[in-house]
């Protein structure tokens, strides 16, 4: 720390008033601030030098000041507040640990600031909600990832789902937000379905999440990365793919219904040949007649559970009405116009059925249904 402003340092400034020398006693002043032994008429003075040289033109001089004051008590608000908003090398030792800024200077900094000055906000120690809050809905993946890893931030449960619904594809957030000290349940649940295998153990270790929740939820996401493969290789072998999956038992019944309800039909008609041990040929002929006893027989003959079989209709009978226009953004249409069908035509299933339904398909729901489908699909689940 810069030792105290003397007499000597008074008169360097007036003989030699370069940036180096201003930018000396500038700290030294700052040191000054909160020190007790200060008159009241001495720390009038001290103020009316700093809001000077917070004022200063140079900014190594500001910069200067800024890092001694970043700690004072006594540090006139109208002076942190300039130089709060000063450039980044100046207000970034204020930003960070400043106990004179308020809530509102600092949501007014994140209204405006650069990711840097987020950043610095970010790590402050004993964040409030109403910070955090406007953090996570103003801020960048560099800032959200800071402020989930700073465990004295206060974050409400609303502000981690708004962090989720916004950062779900960062590695960094969602590792950052596994590793707090406290997660609620559901904010646990969601993020076992975006982390990898290794944080998702981590979640049910230190976040009591029950192994059979994440085993579903890390299932879903298994089974969402294999159809992102298929949307991403057309090529592909799909007869070696599934029967690989056949053979390493990932093959599942929510697999194959979920490959329907996105539209893959080859997919599906393949999974189910595999199944039953039938030629897919064969296979395609049973799924075309999905209205008669063909598609139930060939279900049989897969051993899929009886409870899938009618959603498998469905999106059977929207894929045989619908016909992709080749616009942009046509597939995920189509499959909305799916999940909107299969959520809607709850009549079709009984009450058991459609529980395991939306247990199995509530992650398609929530990417691909539209706001009242998933608005839908909670009422159902409550009655």
């Amino acid at each position: 720390m810069a030792s105290a402003l003397s007499q000597a340092d008074v008169a360097r400034l007036l003989a030699d008033p370069s940036v180096d020398v201003r930018a000396e006693v500038a700290s030294k002043l700052a040191a000054e601030i909160d020190s007790p032994a200060l008159t009241e008429s001495e720390l009038q003075i001290a103020h009316d030098i700093v809001r000077l040289m917070a004022r200063d033109v140079a900014t190594a001089v500001r910069a200067a000041l800024s890092h001694c004051l970043r700690s004072a008590r006594r540090l006139p608000h109208d002076v942190a507040l300039k130089l709060a908003h000063d450039v980044d090398s100046v207000a970034l030792p204020i930003l960070s640990d400043s106990s004179v800024l308020t809530d509102a200077d600092l949501i007014a900094v994140i209204r405006n600031g650069s990711e840097l000055k987020h950043e610095a906000i970010a790590v402050r120690r004993d964040v409030s909600e109403a910070l955090s809050d406007a953090l996570i809905a103003g801020a960048g993946e560099a800032a959200v990832t800071a402020l989930m890893r700073n465990e004295t931030a206060r974050i409400s449960d609303q502000g981690l789902d708004k962090a989720i619904d916004r950062f779900g594809k960062s590695e960094t957030v969602t590792e950052a937000m596994v590793m707090r000290q406290y997660l609620p349940a559901t904010v646990a649940e969601r993020l076992v379905a975006l982390v990898s295998d290794q944080l998702a153990s981590y979640l049910v270790i230190h976040h009591q999440l029950s192994p059979s929740l994440a085993t579903d939820l890390i299932m879903q996401s298994r089974e969402r990365a294999i159809m992102q493969l298929r949307d991403d290789s057309a090529d592909i072998d799909l007869g070696g793919l599934v029967r690989e999956l056949h053979h390493n038992h990932r093959l599942t019944p929510t697999l194959v219904i979920r490959s329907v309800c996105m539209g893959d039909v080859d997919f599906f008609t393949t999974a189910l040949a595999v199944l039953a041990d039938v030629p897919v040929s064969n296979a395609r002929i049973l799924v075309e007649d999905a209205g008669g006893k063909g598609l139930s027989s060939l279900w049989s003959e897969a051993r899929m559970p009886d409870r899938l079989l009618s959603a498998a209709r469905v999106a059977l009978r929207v894929i045989a009405s619908t016909r992709l226009d080749g616009g942009d953004h046509d597939l995920e249409r189509y499959r909305g116009r799916v999940i909107g069908r299969i959520v809607t035509q709850f009549e079709d299933f009984d009450g058991d059925d459609l529980d395991y339904l939306l247990d199995k398909l509530g992650d398609i729901i929530a990417v691909t249904g539209t706001p009242e489908h998933r608005k839908t699909a909670s009422v159902v689940r409550l009655v």
